[in-house]
C-alpha cells in the first residue's frame, strides 16, 4: 500500500523516534508498505516518521547512484539503528527529502559511518558504510531523531529558502504523491 507522506512543517517530523520489536506482527506488512511507497514516488530512502509512524525504522535503496558510484547499489532495512561514528573528510552533495519536495540543497556529511541496526530477520548487525550509502543512511537517521536535512545547512541558506519551506508547510505544494500536512490530522 502507498502511503501518505508527512510533510515539511508536521510535528511528526521533529519527534524521536521510539524502538520497535522486529517480531511485531505488522512490522514485515509496514515494511513492504515503506519499500512500496519509496519506489512509487522515487525516493532512495523512506524512514518511518515520514509517513506518520513514529518507530525507528528505514529503508535504503541506492541504485539510483550507480554509475556515478562505485559504492552505489546498496538496498537494506534498518530496524532500531544505532550510529556509532561518523568519520572522514566532509563532503557536500545535494540532498532532497519526499517530505520536502522541491528543494535541494548542498550538504555536508562525513564520508564514513559505523551503525548497528536489526536487518528484517532480527539479526544484529554492525556495518561500516561510505559515500553516498553512508549519506543516504544519515538522512533517513536524521529521521529518526527528528532532524532534517535543511537543519544542517547555514543560516543564509535557510533564510533563502524560508519561503518554500513556508509554502509547503501551509500545503501549497505540487506534487504527484499523497502528503499529510500539519493542519490534518
Amino acid at each position: 500500500m502507498i502511503l501518505p507522506i508527512v510533510a515539511y512543517g508536521h510535528p511528526d517530523l521533529r519527534k524521536k523516534s521510539s524502538e520497535v520489536s522486529w517480531n511485531e506482527p505488522w512490522l514485515k506488512t509496514f515494511i513492504n508498505d515503506l519499500w512500496e511507497t519509496m519506489y512509487a514516488i522515487d525516493g532512495v530512502g523512506l524512514a518511518a516518521p515520514q509517513v506518520h509512524k513514529n518507530i525507528r525504522v528505514f529503508v535504503i535503496d541506492t541504485s539510483y547512484f550507480v554509475g556515478k558510484y562505485p559504492e552505489a547499489g546498496y538496498r537494506g532495512i534498518f530496524i532500531n539503528p544505532f550510529l556509532i561514528e561518523t568519520w572522514g573528510e566532509e563532503w557536500y552533495h545535494s540532498e532532497g527529502c519526499l517530505s520536502i519536495p522541491g528543494i535541494y540543497e548542498d550538504v555536508a556529511r562525513k564520508k564514513f559511518i559505523r551503525i548497528r541496526f536489526q536487518n528484517e530477520s532480527g539479526e544484529t548487525k554492525e556495518e561500516i558504510f561510505e559515500g553516498i550509502v553512508a549519506r543516504v543512511i544519515l538522512h533517513e537517521y536524521d529521521h529518526l531523531e527528528g532532524i532534517l536535512f535543511t537543519d544542517r545547512l547555514t543560516p543564509l541558506r535557510k533564510l533563502l529558502i524560508k519561503n518554500k519551506l513556508n509554502d509547503i508547510a501551509k500545503g501549497k505544494v505540487n506534487v504527484s504523491y499523497k502528503m499529510i500536512f500539519a493542519t490534518q490530522k
